[in-house]
C-alpha cells in the first residue's frame, strides 16, 4: 500500500471542460498508517436488483441438494465460476403480486411486496431499492439508477402502465421511468445537465469526456504511488472502452428506420445492449456514483426471439410451454443466456479491487423473476439468487430451501437490512431469513 502523510480525499474528481469524472477508491485514500483491511467496515455495500422476465424453467433452476454442498443447475451454470458467492433461495411466495393479469403487474410488484390495489398507507407501496436510496443513497451523486433494454411494457386494466414496465416505486401508484439508451445514461453519469434540455444538448455532443479530463488525470498521477497509478489507467481505460462502444451504438441508431410489422429476429446489438448498462452500472458502482441500481433486462411478453441460440420461437409464446420437454429445453437456454450475459457483470464486478476485497464481495445482487412457471402464471416458488457478500454480511456458497408459503418479502427485508438499510418489517414479510 502507498502511505504518504496525505491521504486523497475519498471524493476527489478529475475536471474536463463541462465534465467531471471519479475515481474508484485508491490506496493514497486511506488515512496514512491505516491498513486498508481496517477501512472495509465503511464500505457501503452496493445493492442491486437484476430482472428476468417469464419466471424459469424450476427444475432447472433449483439445485437437488441445500447446504453448500450443491450443484450449480443449468440456467445459473453461467454463473459457476462466483459459486462461493452465490446464494440460491428456494421456496418463496409473493402472494401480493398474484393476480388474472400477471404480465400487467409482475414487474412491479417484485420488489414491492403488496398487492397494487392496496394504496391504505403510501409507505407501504416504495419498493425495497427506493427505501434504501432514501437511506444509503443519499451520500451519492445518484441515490439510485433504473435501467434496462425495454420502452415500455404490458399494461393491466385499471392499473397504471407503470406495474407492467417499472421496477422502482417511489409511491404506491408511480413507478420511476427505466433508462434504455446507453448513450444518455453515459452522459448522466458522467456529464452535466440539470434539464431536458441541457441532457439533450450534452448526449448530441461528438467530443471525448475522456480527452477533457487527461490533462487532470496527468497532474493527479504524479502524486500516486505505482499501485494507485495502475488502479487509474485500468479504470479510465474501461470508461474509455465504454465511451467507444456507445459511439458506435450512436452510429447504429435505427430510430429513423421503419421496422416492418414482421418479426425480424433478435437485433443484432441486443446482448451489446445488455453488456453496455450491465459495464456503465459496474462502474457506477465503482466509483461511488451510486449505492443502488435496478435492471430490467427485457419486458414481460416479450417477443423476442434468440437466434443466436437457435431458438427461432418467440420468448413468450415459448414460455408457455404446456410442459412439453422439448421447449422446456430451448425455453431453459434461453434462461441460461441471460444468466451468461449477467456473468460477465459480476466478473468485472469481481474484478475492481477496493478494500475488504472486491466490488462484488461489497455487494449484495439479487438475480431473479416475479414469476415462476411462466406456463402456469404463477408465483409460487420465486427463481431467486443472491450474488456477493454484503462487505461480509451474506455468507454466499449456499442453496436455502424454505417451507410453502415463505413470503418473498422475507427475502428482501433480510437484504435490506444486511446492507445497513434497517427496517423492522417489509410488505407481507414474517421475518428475516437468518441463513443468508
Amino acid at each position: 500500500m502507498f502511505i504518504t502523510k496525505k491521504h486523497l480525499s475519498r471524493r476527489t474528481i478529475l475536471r474536463g471542460f463541462g465534465t467531471s469524472v471519479g475515481l474508484p477508491l485508491l490506496d493514497a485514500m486511506v488515512p496514512a498508517a491505516t491498513a486498508i483491511a481496517q477501512t472495509a467496515a465503511n464500505i457501503q455495500p452496493r445493492l442491486g436488483f437484476v430482472y428476468f422476465p417469464h419466471g424459469a424453467v424450476m427444475d432447472r433452476w433449483t439445485p437437488t441438494a441445500t447446504g453448500s454442498d450443491f450443484e450449480v443447475p443449468e440456467i445459473l451454470a453461467p454463473a459457476a465460476n462466483h459459486k462461493n458467492k452465490m446464494t440460491i433461495v428456494s421456496g418463496l411466495r409473493n402472494k401480493p403480486a398474484e393476480s388474472n393479469d400477471p404480465h400487467g403487474i409482475v414487474v412491479g410488484t417484485w420488489l414491492r411486496c403488496v398487492a397494487p390495489n392496496d394504496l391504505s398507507d403510501p409507505a407501504k407501496g416504495v419498493t425495497a431499492d427506493q427505501i434504501a436510496a432514501q437511506q444509503i443513497g443519499q451520500g451519492t451523486p445518484f441515490p439510485s439508477i433504473e435501467v434496462g433494454t425495454p420502452s415500455g411494457g404490458p399494461c393491466a386494466p385499471g392499473f397504471s402502465c407503470s406495474f407492467g414496465s417499472s421496477i422502482a416505486f417511489q409511491n404506491p401508484e408511480m413507478g420511476l421511468p427505466i433508462e434504455n439508451n446507453p448513450r444518455k445514461l453515459f452522459f448522466q453519469l458522467f456529464g452535466q445537465g440539470d434539464n431536458a434540455a441541457e441532457r439533450d444538448a450534452i448526449v448530441n455532443e461528438t467530443g471525448s469526456i475522456l480527452d477533457s479530463i487527461l490533462s487532470d488525470a496527468a497532474t493527479l498521477q504524479k502524486t500516486l504511488g505505482a499501485a494507485d497509478i495502475a488502479k487509474v489507467d485500468s479504470y479510465l481505460e474501461s470508461v474509455r472502452e465504454i465511451e467507444r462502444r456507445v459511439q458506435m451504438m450512436k452510429s447504429q441508431d435505427l430510430s429513423g428506420v421503419e421496422i416492418p410489422s414482421a418479426p425480424i429476429g433478435i437485433p443484432g446489438d441486443f446482448e451489446e445492449h445488455l453488456t453496455i448498462l450491465f459495464d456503465l452500472i459496474a462502474v457506477a458502482y465503482q466509483i461511488n456514483l451510486t449505492n443502488v441500481a435496478s435492471f430490467l433486462m427485457e419486458k414481460e411478453v416479450s417477443m423476442r426471439t434468440y437466434a443466436n441460440l437457435g431458438v427461432t420461437e418467440a420468448f413468450h409464446p415459448l414460455s408457455h410451454h404446456g410442459d412439453d420437454p422439448d421447449k422446456q429445453v430451448r425455453l431453459a437456454r434461453v434462461q441460461a443466456f441471460h444468466t451468461q450475459v449477467f456473468t460477465r457483470f459480476l466478473d468485472k464486478l469481481d474484478g475492481m479491487e477496493e478494500a475488504g476485497g472486491t466490488v462484488l464481495d461489497n455487494s449484495i445482487i439479487l438475480f431473479g423473476s416475479n414469476m415462476s412457471n411462466s406456463d402456469k402464471h404463477n408465483q409460487d416458488p420465486l427463481p431467486n439468487a443472491v450474488f456477493g457478500l454484503g462487505g461480509g454480511n451474506i455468507r454466499g456458497g449456499q442453496h436455502l430451501m424454505y417451507p410453502q408459503d415463505t413470503p418473498h418479502a422475507n427475502l428482501l427485508l433480510t437484504l435490506l437490512n444486511r446492507a445497513g438499510v434497517e427496517q423492522n418489517g417489509f410488505g407481507d414479510a414474517s421475518g428475516e431469513l437468518s441463513e443468508v
